[in-house]
This record gives structure tokens, C-alpha cells and sequence, in this order.
């Protein structure tokens, strides 16, 4: 197992346990919101309901309990150090893990019988998906091929960035119009070091590791079909959840979901649908899963197979909030700490598209977090502010 460099163990993780913090707020409010928001769409029954009861008493009252000894994949958690301690009191990144682990426990996911396999957040993604929205974002689709490609490279990686805001993906123009909103919200951006490392004379695997289902990974998917066809890579490893994980992260079933969508429509999205389809059965568009995908741990853990794969890839793309957290380590550095020192344990070139959703993060300059500082939203946290940054 690859080790964190040692400037990364000297920086205290993030803990739940600060008042009026961020993570304090996704376990007092998210978490059990999430619950009733689970129980209301889908009639589980009583069993699960009895669960989804403890489970909430649990984590707004008490300690953290292990999971059953015969509950399938036990034996991964059995080890863990924060049984018996309080929520709060434990790293942020542990905590939102195990919870989810818990939840999926608790519906009984995981356990042979009639409810195995049933995506708990399958109706929150589906609805998202078959929007009306969607029809428009995706018309406007039509317009891409008549844009220079310096422009749709940039049209779609800013779609890609910035998907999890629904109001904002796949917003083309004819000029900078379609983005002029998004631009001043980006706090750092490397996307010219991204795209000479995609160089055609360079093209090779992408490793593209997904973040949100439905209408935030059709960019992603768009965006995958753009570096195939315009010869910046000739396959991409498309990394996914192996299961349900943090409410919308994508899986094969959210793919082949939003293949659907494109494929069902009308003009270019539907041409590109076809393109991705073909892509998978050609081998070039890669769908790929591993457990350490659904770990509780910052990718400097990452085991020797995984490690290979992104080694062996011209650039690996990490997309969204808690694949950046776990690209740099969830703990609490100063904001102008060089992104390339905290991913220098990285197997190869790696960069971030990230939408800010948590407090983390790094590679800033002086006056770019004290300009933000001095404003009056929480930037770190609010999604209205975004980052592409590059290690190569």
C-alpha cells in the first residue's frame, strides 16, 4: 500500500466535530435529511424501516457501532480504529464513508434476497435524467461542430467542470457568451497545461474517474467522446463507484442510463450516443471499477493495481468535490499550498476538475485567497467557485 508523504501526515485531518463547520453541517443536516429523502422514495419495508430508525439514532445521539459480523463485506470494516467513539469526533472523510456503507446496510443492498442490488438513489438520478432541462442542454449540442476546436475544448471542459450546476452544462456559444458567467468563478486554471499534456503527438489512455450520476455525467461522457475523436486519447479507462456511494456517484448502470438518454435523442447528441456505444464495444471507451473507489481513504492509499492504472495513462483526470479531497488528503492545509506538493505521490499526471463543495483546498495564490476571504460567500463551500488544476 503506497504511503503519504510525510508533509501530508503532519496536517490534522478534517474532523466533524467543529461547530458551525462545514462537515458538522453534513452530519447534523445532510445525513439524516437524506434518510427521510431515501424513505419517502422508495417503500422499503418494515425491516429496512426499523434500520433506517437506528441508524438515524445513531448518528444524531450516539457512538459509531460496527457493522453486523454476518453482514456481507464485514470483514473490509472490521479493523477499522473509530468504533465506539462519537460521530463528530472522527475524521470527516471516514465518517461520510462509513455512513453511506451503513445506509446501503441498512436496505440491505448488499444481503441476498429481494431488495439485493436495488440502487437506493436510483429515483433522486432517473428523475434528474429525464428532465426536460436535459432535452435543452443536450439540443444545444447542435451547435458544437460548427465551433473551432480550440473552442469545444474548452466549451467542454467547462462543461465537464462545472455540471454538477445543471442551469450551466452544456451552455455553447458561438463566442465566449455560453461561458462568460462561469470564467470569473474559477479560482485557479491550468486547462492550457491539460490540453498541451493531451497533445496528439502524446495521445494515449485517459483515465477519466467519475464523479455524479445523471445529468452531471453526461458532460463527463461528452467530453470522453471529444478526446476520442479528435485523437487526444485513443481510450479512456472511465473509473466508477462499484456501488451506490455519496447519494449520486456514478455506476455501469448511471452509464448505460445516460448512454440511453443521448442515444434517444435528437441531432448531435444522439450521434455522440452512438459514438460512445461504439466506443465500448470497440474497447476504446473503458468502463472500470475497483473497491478502494468506495474506500475511506485518500488516494495516496491506493493499492499496487490501481496505481498501475493510473501510472500507465498519459493523464488521469479526477472529476469533483471527494475525489479531489482524497486526491490531496481531507486535512486542513492553507489554501497556497502548491498543488503539486500534496499530489507529488501521484504514479503519473493527474488533474482536478472540482466544483468547490467542501472546505479543502490547495495550489491558490496570496491574493487569490485573500481576495476570496474577503467576500462575503462561503467560497469554499458554496459551489459558486471552481478550479482546474494540473500536476504533470
Amino acid at each position: 500500500m503506497t504511503r503519504p508523504s510525510p508533509a501530508t501526515e503532519d496536517r490534522a485531518p478534517v474532523v466533524v466535530s467543529t461547530a458551525g463547520s462545514f462537515a458538522r453541517s453534513v452530519l447534523d443536516e445532510r445525513h439524516p435529511a437524506l434518510i427521510e429523502r431515501v424513505r419517502r422514495a422508495t417503500p422499503y419495508p418494515p425491516e429496512q424501516q426499523r434500520a433506517l430508525d437506528t441508524l438515524l439514532e445513531e448518528i444524531t445521539k450516539g457512538e459509531i457501532e460496527r457493522l453486523d459480523d454476518d453482514a456481507p463485506g464485514a470483514e473490509r470494516w472490521r479493523h477499522e480504529p473509530f468504533y465506539g467513539q462519537r460521530w463528530p469526533d472522527v475524521p470527516f472523510l471516514w465518517a461520510e464513508s462509513f455512513f453511506y456503507r451503513k445506509l446501503l446496510a441498512a436496505l440491505r443492498y448488499f444481503t441476498p434476497g429481494p431488495w439485493q442490488g436495488v440502487d437506493p438513489f436510483a429515483p433522486f438520478k432517473n428523475a434528474e435524467l429525464a428532465s426536460t432541462k436535459v432535452d435543452d442542454e443536450l439540443s444545444a449540442l447542435d451547435r458544437l461542430p460548427g465551433l473551432p476546436v480550440e473552442e469545444q475544448d474548452r466549451t467542454l471542459l467547462h462543461s465537464s467542470l462545472w455540471g454538477n450546476r445543471a442551469d450551466l452544462g452544456f451552455q455553447l456559444s458561438t463566442g465566449t457568451e455560453g461561458l462568460g458567467e462561469r470564467v470569473p468563478g474559477l479560482v485557479t486554471d491550468d486547462s492550457a497545461a491539460l490540453w498541451e499534456i493531451l497533445a496528439d503527438e502524446r495521445s494515449g489512455t485517459v483515465c477519466l474517474v467519475a464523479d455524479n450520476a445523471g445529468p452531471e455525467l453526461l458532460p463527463d461522457l461528452v467530453l470522453a467522446d471529444h478526446l476520442l475523436t479528435t485523437g487526444r486519447a485513443t481510450s479512456v479507462v472511465l473509473h466508477l463507484k462499484p456501488y451506490p456511494y455519496y447519494v449520486s456517484d456514478a455506476t455501469t448502470a448511471d452509464v448505460l442510463a445516460c448512454l440511453d438518454r443521448l442515444s434517444t435523442a435528437s441531432g448531435y447528441a444522439r450521434d455522440i450516443g452512438e459514438r460512445l456505444r461504439h466506443a465500448i464495444t470497440s474497447g476504446r471507451l473503458i468502463p472500470r471499477t475497483h473497491p478502494f473507489s468506495c474506500a475511506p481513504l485518500p488516494y495516496a492509499h491506493m493499492p499496487a493495481d490501481l496505481r498501475d492504472d493510473f501510472a500507465s495513462a498519459t493523464l488521469t483526470v479526477m472529476k469533483g468535490d471527494l475525489n479531489y479531497r482524497r486526491l490531496v488528503g481531507d486535512r486542513h492545509w492553507p489554501a497556497t499550498t502548491p498543488f503539486s506538493d500534496v499530489t507529488a505521490y501521484f504514479p503519473g499526471p493527474v488533474a482536478a476538475l472540482r466544483t468547490l463543495k467542501s472546505d479543502v483546498v490547495t495550489g491558490l495564490t496570496p491574493d487569490t485567497v485573500a481576495r476570496l476571504d474577503a467576500g462575503a460567500e462561503s467560497w469554499r463551500t458554496s459551489g459558486t467557485h471552481a478550479l482546474i488544476q494540473v500536476r504533470a
